[in-house]
């Protein structure tokens, strides 16, 4: 699914330890289990590398990204 990099990007950033830039492209399993995770910390920690991977994928001339 390709989602808006700018928008996943910033979801990743502030509600990524909740999952919101999961729910976002359509991966409800995941969300759903980054919403569970979150009082763990563990959430957060992957929306981390989820950040930097979204960070360095190449976008397309509309501005999206493959997730």
């Amino acid at each position: 699914m390709k989602v808006s990099k700018g928008i996943y990007i910033a979801l990743c950033l502030f509600l990524g330890g909740i999952g919101a830039h999961k729910f976002y492209a359509g991966k409800w399993v995941q969300g759903f289990l980054y919403l569970v995770l979150c009082a763990t910390g563990i959430s957060l920690v992957l929306s981390v590398f989820d950040l930097f991977g979204a960070m360095f994928k190449k976008s397309d001339e509309y501005g999206q990204i493959k997730v």
